[in-house]
């Protein structure tokens, strides 16, 4: 799309906004306006992240605050909408009966970006899987750069590749690189429901669908609608684009069947004629004709067959995309966790503190105690994204000695809890007490986990700062 004289509305001042304006206002003639409903904001401070000194700049930009005047809306060629912005607002309501293009950040940074892109979805190891593939297609550029072998080089069209970005909803906005992307550049994104739901053209050369589970149902409202965004991602993929799907979530399964685009599956239960699987301790993979190991689960150090389904789902998309064995090999054993993911904090009398403030649903709440191999006190609660508990609660399976609950859901998650028969529940005011109490509590040989199992909104801005200040709290005990 031609940007050039196009007047278009940023909904959202937050990272994702501020990269989406930037991104118009440097690389293409168009009046931007940036609005935020919130009007205690500063204007001037916004505009100044987003007109750096340093950066060119092309187009126009004005913020407005506070409530969106009507008369700007007839002037309107497109909407960009930042992930947090619902898309059945009044105000995008009205922008869409009145046929302005709605988008978001991932479709702007398609439409601005180049090269190809490896695209990861599903409701939880989306930031560990994109973290592993990112690590693997860097090993491949630099294999890329001192390759002797011309076939095996350009077996992924990786001869001319250079440069690899990792974006999207891991942390690095889309629209943030997409300036700097070029015909050699290899993009790895992790995209979100939020973000699935204003493409339009996106189309990537390698997805994935890690699995599809309840969550931001306060967003999306039915599981039905939340299934159909998530599989939003292969919506422009043709004969020549690959999707990888977990083979053990019924619902993906299904899903493969429809495609028109290449299906590979990954499976941590079934030994697959043609796919990557989990046999024994063996992470495998098999085209039907000759089965190859990739390597043995001892030589991860990331813990959890909810990791070993992550490890071959970025070794599907690797091979999918032309990466060789030993590339892919070399990159998944030296990998290790990412931060607030089942993340290691520290020892202290004996007892190992772990940091999985990731786990934001009772989905990924349940992959971290199972990852757990001794006595728990496990720290809970958080935001309310009316997520039931009784699955993971169920999940215990008696390694939980104490459920320490903090935030909005605290009483709701405890009376879940006493109906599965768990008693020992301790509400906590804060993630300070909530640390004090577990520290005061745990044997020797015992763990601390943080897995809320919610969002963190209402006590923290997000999970990353949650799973900090937990970790600042666990090295400042005596």
């Amino acid at each position: 799309m031609d940007f050039s004289n196009c007047r278009v509305l940023v909904f959202g001042a937050g990272i994702s906004g501020i990269g989406a304006a930037r991104l118009l206002i440097s690389s293409a003639a168009a009046e931007v306006i940036l609005y935020d409903g919130n009007e205690n904001l500063d204007s001037d401070e916004l505009k100044g992240k987003i007109i750096e000194s340093s950066a060119p700049v092309c187009g126009q930009l004005r913020v407005i605050l506070g409530e969106f005047p009507e008369e700007e809306m007839a002037q309107l060629n497109l909407a960009v909408l930042s992930p947090g912005v619902p898309t059945d607002l009044p105000l995008v309501n009205e922008m869409r009966s009145r046929g302005i293009r709605i988008w978001g950040e991932v479709e702007l940074a398609w439409a601005c970006g180049r090269g190809d892109v490896l695209a990861i979805t599903g409701t939880n190891g989306k930031t560990t899987t994109t973290s592993l593939l990112g690590e693997i297609m860097e090993s491949y550029v630099e294999f890329l750069k001192t390759s002797v072998s011309s076939v095996e080089a350009s077996a992924g069209g990786g001869a001319q590749k250079d440069r690899v970005f990792v974006v999207g909803n891991i942390g690095n906005p889309y629209t943030e690189a997409a300036a700097r992307m070029t015909d050699s550049s290899i993009t790895v994104a992790e995209i979100s429901s939020f973000q699935l739901e204003t493409t339009e053209h996106f189309a990537p050369k390698v997805s994935a669908i890690l699995n599809i589970t309840p969550d931001h149902l306060n967003r999306h409202h039915t599981m039905e609608e939340y299934i159909r965004v998530k599989e939003l991602i292969t919506k422009n993929q043709g004969a020549q684009e690959t999707c990888v799907l977990n083979y053990e979530d019924e619902i993906l399964r299904e899903f493969g069947k429809t495609l028109r685009t290449k299906v590979i599956y990954f499976s941590s239960l079934h030994k697959l004629n043609k796919g990557m699987y989990l046999d024994g301790e063996n992470i495998c993979c098999s085209d039907g004709e000759t089965e190859r190991v990739l390597c043995s689960v001892k030589e991860l150090n990331i813990l959890g067959l909810h990791n070993y389904e992550n490890v071959m789902a970025a070794a599907a998309m690797a091979f999918a995309y032309g990466v060789p064995m030993e590339v892919v090999r070399k990159s998944v054993c030296a990998f290790q966790a990412v931060e607030h993911r089942i993340e290691y904090v520290t020892q202290k009398h004996g007892v190992v503190y772990y940091n999985d403030s990731k786990g934001t649903n009772p989905d990924a709440a349940i992959k971290g105690i199972q990852a757990m191999d001794r006595p728990t006190l496990l720290i809970g609660g958080g935001y309310d994204k009316n997520s039931s508990y009784e699955e993971w609660i169920r999940a215990f399976d008696g390694k939980v000695r104490y459920l320490v609950l903090i935030g909005q859901t605290r009483e709701k998650i405890a009376e879940a809890a006493k109906k599965c028969g768990f008693e020992n529940c301790v509400l906590a005011d804060s993630l300070e007490e909530a640390v004090a109490f577990c520290a005061a509590h745990a044997n020797s040989g015992d763990a601390v986990l943080l897995s809320p199992a919610c969002a963190s909104w209402g006590m923290f801005p997000n999970y990353e700062v949650r799973g900090r200040r937990f970790k600042e709290l666990v090295n400042h005990l005596d």
